[in-house]
C-alpha cells in the first residue's frame, strides 16, 4: 500500500536520510516500551471518554487503569453496538462513543444482516493512519535503497459515498484518505511521487480512473520503480484492463491525445498536461503486448520495477501465482497492516516471502488485546469463533506483550474513536518479536469460508443462499445431497464455484436454465459487497458444477486417508486443498454458470442516501 506524507508540511530541502532515521527510531523506541506504551494508550482513551455514554452504563466510573476496566468493560462484537451507532448516524450529536465529535463512519468489507458495517472516526485518526504510512517507507529503503529517485504506480480508486440521515458522510476508509487534506495537499515527497495524477485517483467513474492511471503509468514507464494497487485482486485487474485496451492506450501515447471516452474535465486537464507524442514508446508497448505469452509483462513494460507492493496475505494468497506470472518473479512486498476499525502494523522484513509475511504492531495506534482461538478438526481446518463470550472466556483475553509465540489468537481492540473490547474478527498467529512488541503472520477472517476481493461469506451466508436455491429443484422431485465450495482465482476476475452432488427420484430432466436461476438466486442471496463487487466486475459470475454421485464419499474416504476420524468427520463447506479440488473436478458432469449480475442499487447502506 503506498505510504502517506508526513503528518505535518516540511520544507523541501529536508534530509531523507535524516527522515528514515527518525522514523525507525520511534519504532525501535515504542517497541521497547510496549507495555508503557500501551498502558499509557488506555488511560488516555478513557481518561478522555470518561463521561461518554457508553462507559457510563458500563459502569466504569472513571477509571482508567487496565484491571478495572477488564473487569467491568464486556468484549464486544459490531451487533451489540449497533444502536449506538444508528443513533449516530441519526443525528444524535451527544458523546454516546466518543467525547470528540464522530466526523464520519468508515464502511467495512465485513456484512452485519447483509448490509456493510460503519465505523465511527474521529478527525484526528487521520493523523494516525499518516503516521503509520510515514514508516513503510524508511522500512522499505533498508532493503531497497534508491526508491526517492523514481515514481510508484500505484492504481488507487474511491468508491461511492452515503450520507446518513444526520448528514454524516459514510464510506470506505481510503476514500476518506484519498480525499482527506492529507493526501490531497501534501508538500512534495519523493516516496509520495506518483505516476498518477490526484484527479485520475479522485474521478468517480471506475473506467476513467482506470485507463487514466494506466495511460499515465506506460507513458512514464521508465521512471516507475515500484508499482501496485491495494489488494493484490485490484492489481490483477489494472493487468487484465491493458489486456484488453492496450490498443487504445498505444494510440494516445502514440498521438498525445487522450481518448473522448475519458469525459471528466478534470481528468482530462491533468493527464494532458503530461500526455506528449511517443510513437517509439507506442511501438515498444504494442509490440510487447501483441505476443502470445504475457509472461513477465509488468517487468516487461516496468524494466527498472523493484517489486510489487499489493496485499498478498489471507485470502489474497491465491493470487500470488498469478502475480508472479505477470511479474517473473518480482518481490510481492506486504508493507502493512489496517482496517476500517483503526490501522494496526508494519511489515519491517518487507522481502520477505509472501507465506512469511509478519506485521509488528505499533503500540501507539490502540489498546490491543488477544482471544486465544482453537481450530476445528478436518479438511476444513477452519475456525469457528462464538458470536458472544462467557466469563471465563471474557477472562482469557491477554495483552499486547504477554502473547505466546506459535499461538493464535482473534485481535480484540479499543480505539481512540470509541470502540471498546471491540473484536475486529481477525485471526493472528504470533510469528515473532520486535523487542518486546509481538510480530503476527495474519491468518485468516473468522468464520469466513469464501473470498474473491472485498467480499467475506460465511458459512451460514452460503449455507442460507444454497438453501434458497434448491428450490427451484423441487419441481423435479430432486434433492440436494451434498455441497462443497471453492474460491477459483485461475479466472479474472474470480468467481465462486460451488460443487453439488444430486439425487433424483423423478424421471424429468432437469433444464440448465433451472441451474442457471439456482446459480442466480445464490447470488441474489449472498450480500451486498459480494453483490457490489458482482456488478463493478471485481467478481465472475457464480458457477455451480454437477458432480457424479458418490463423489463425496470419495471425499470422505480422501480426508481418512489423510487421518482424520471416521466419527468426527464432516463435509468441508469450503475446500482450498490442491488435490481435493482436482478430485472433485475429475467428477464433474456438468457446470452452469448464473447468467447476469444479481441485483445491487446502493454501496451496502440501503438505508442512506447514495451521494456521488
Amino acid at each position: 500500500m503506498p505510504e502517506a506524507p508526513k503528518e505535518a508540511h516540511e520544507p523541501t530541502d529536508y534530509s531523507v536520510a535524516e527522515n528514515n532515521r527518525k522514523k525507525l527510531e520511534f519504532i525501535e523506541d515504542v517497541t521497547k516500551n510496549a507495555d508503557e506504551v500501551q498502558k499509557r494508550v488506555l488511560a488516555e482513551i478513557l481518561s478522555r471518554n470518561a463521561h461518554v455514554e457508553y462507559l457510563k452504563r458500563h459502569g466504569l466510573d472513571g477509571h482508567i487503569d487496565r484491571d478495572t476496566f477488564k473487569k467491568t468493560m464486556p468484549v464486544i462484537t459490531y451487533e451489540d453496538i449497533l444502536p449506538d451507532i444508528n443513533r449516530i448516524a441519526n443525528g444524535d450529536k451527544s458523546p454516546i462513543l466518543c467525547s470528540e465529535p464522530i466526523s464520519e463512519f468508515l464502511t467495512s468489507s465485513g456484512t452485519s444482516a447483509g448490509e456493510r458495517k460503519v465505523m465511527p472516526t474521529i478527525e484526528e485518526e487521520l493523523g494516525r493512519r499518516s503516521q503509520l504510512y510515514s514508516l513503510l517507507m524508511p522500512v522499505m529503503s533498508q532493503f531497497v535503497p534508491g526508491l526517492d529517485k523514481g515514481k510508484g504506480m500505484y492504481f488507487l480508486f474511491i468508491k461511492c459515498e452515503t450520507k446518513t440521515p444526520g448528514g454524516l458522510l459514510a464510506r470506505p476508509v481510503l476514500t476518506s484518505y484519498y480525499k482527506s487534506s492529507h493526501f490531497k495537499d501534501r508538500p512534495f515527497d519523493p516516496y509520495t511521487n506518483y505516476t498518477s495524477p490526484n484527479e485520475t485517483i479522485l474521478c468517480q467513474d471506475s473506467y476513467q480512473s482506470m485507463y487514466s492511471q494506466m495511460l499515465c503509468g506506460l507513458s512514464q514507464n521508465k521512471e516507475v520503480l515500484r508499482v501496485g494497487a491495494v489488494f493484490a485482486s485490484g492489481f490483477i485487474r489494472a493487468i487484465r484492463f491493458l489486456e484488453k485496451h492496450w490498443g487504445l492506450l498505444c494510440h494516445d501515447i502514440r498521438t498525445g491525445t487522450l481518448n473522448p471516452l475519458i469525459t471528466d474535465p478534470s481528468v482530462r486537464e491533468a493527464v494532458t498536461k503530461t500526455l506528449k507524442p511517443d510513437p517509439e514508446l507506442a511501438g515498444f508497448i504494442e509490440s510487447e503486448c501483441g505476443k502470445e505469452s504475457w509472461q513477465g509483462i509488468i517487468t516487461r513494460l516496468w524494466p527498472n520495477t523493484k517489486y510489487i507492493d499489493v496485499i498478498v496475505t489471507g485470502t489474497m494468497s491465491q493470487y500470488i501465482p498469478t502475480l508472479d506470472y505477470y511479474s517473473n518473479g518480482l518481490p510481492l512486498v506486504c508493507t502493512m497492516y489496517a482496517s476500517s476499525e483503526c490501522y494496526f502494523g508494519v511489515n519491517l522484513n518487507p522481502l520477505c516471502k509472501p507465506s512469511e509475511v509478519s506485521y509488528t504492531l505499533i503500540p501507539t495506534m490502540c489498546y490491543y488485546e488477544f482471544l486465544p482461538v482453537h481450530r476445528n478438526n478436518g479438511l476444513s481446518n477452519s475456525i469457528a469463533m462464538p458470536k458472544s463470550l462467557n466469563e471465563k472466556e471474557q477472562q482469557e483475553l491477554v495483552d499486547l506483550v504477554d502473547v505466546k509465540l506459535g499461538q493464535e489468537y482473534e485481535l480484540v481492540v479499543t480505539t481512540y474513536a470509541g470502540l471498546y473490547r471491540y473484536r475486529v474478527g481477525d485471526v493472528l498467529r504470533v510469528a515473532g518479536f520486535k523487542n518486546n512488541a509481538p510480530q503476527f503472520n495474519f491468518v485468516c477472517r473468522k468464520n469466513v469460508v469464501l473470498s474473491i476481493d472485498t467480499d467475506k461469506t460465511d458459512e451460514v451466508e452460503l449455507q442460507n443462499a444454497v438453501r434458497n436455491a434448491v428450490s427451484h429443484l423441487m419441481p423435479f422431485d430432486a434433492r440436494l445431497t451434498e455441497y462443497t465450495s471453492y474460491a477459483d482465482t485461475t479466472t479474472i476476475p474470480g468467481h465462486y464455484v460451488l460443487y453439488w452432488e444430486l439425487t433424483q427420484n423423478g424421471s424429468t430432466t432437469i433444464p440448465p436454465s433451472i441451474f442457471e436461476d439456482c446459480c442466480l438466486t445464490i447470488e441474489e442471496s449472498l450480500d451486498n459487497v459480494y453483490r457490489q463487487n458482482r456488478v463493478f466486475d471485481a467478481i465472475g459470475p457464480l458457477e455451480i458444477k454437477i458432480v457424479e454421485i458418490g463423489t463425496f464419499d470419495k471425499l470422505m474416504d480422501y480426508a481418512i486417508s489423510l487421518g482424520a476420524s471416521i466419527n468426527q468427520y464432516k463435509t468441508p463447506r469450503c475446500v482450498k486443498f490442491a488435490p481435493i479440488v482436482e478430485l472433485l473436478n475429475s467428477r464433474v458432469v456438468c457446470s452452469y454458470f448464473s447468467p447476469k449480475c444479481p441485483k445491487w442499487t446502493t454501496p451496502g447502506l440501503t438505508q442512506w442516501t447514495n451521494i456521488n
